[in-house]
């Protein structure tokens, strides 16, 4: 989880493939008429986002009952939407570094449907698990294929 440009598509694919788990791409779950919505410059609403948290939440049952463990990203940005997700097979991995790193990130990343500009309105939206929540935070400016390897470490996945 966490706002665009943090890499969970990134580290969640490093993450899943060690792993030998199922990766599932949030971003592939929106509706077309969200992916519209976002790449015309328009941050989504908490209307917009239900329907896609119900996706997510239906590949994660879907895991869960044919008992698989599997990745899926998913900005997961209030705890309202962690809710959604939320049950006692679920880790929230919080991908967080400063706002230069985000900006550089997706200064660079071409193709994605999400603008620059929506960055701000993100960090805006952005709540911050609680330590109530089973969450692990990952600082974002080791390599992919280190932050993989220490939520690895600290989710004793080995």
């Amino acid at each position: 989880m966490g706002v665009s440009g943090c890499g969970k598509s990134t580290v969640g694919g490093v993450l899943a493939g060690r792993l030998g788990w199922e990766m599932g791409e949030g971003d592939d779950l929106h509706p077309a008429a969200n992916v519209a919505r976002m790449a015309a410059g328009h941050p989504l609403t908490d209307d917009d986002r239900w329907p896609w948290l119900a996706l997510v939440r239906g590949w994660i049952d879907e895991h869960i009952q044919a008992g698989q463990p599997g990745v899926i990203t998913c900005s997961a940005l209030k705890r309202s939407y962690r809710d959604v997700l939320r049950n006692e097979h679920v880790v929230f991995v919080y991908l967080t570094g400063t706002r230069d790193q985000l900006l550089a990130r997706l200064a660079a990343r071409h193709g994605h449907f999400m603008p620059v500009l929506l960055l701000d309105s993100q960090l805006a939206a952005v709540e911050p698990p609680g330590p109530d929540e089973q969450v692990l935070q990952i600082d974002i400016g080791p390599s992919p294929s280190v932050q993989a390897a220490t939520i690895v470490d600290k989710l004793a996945l080995d």
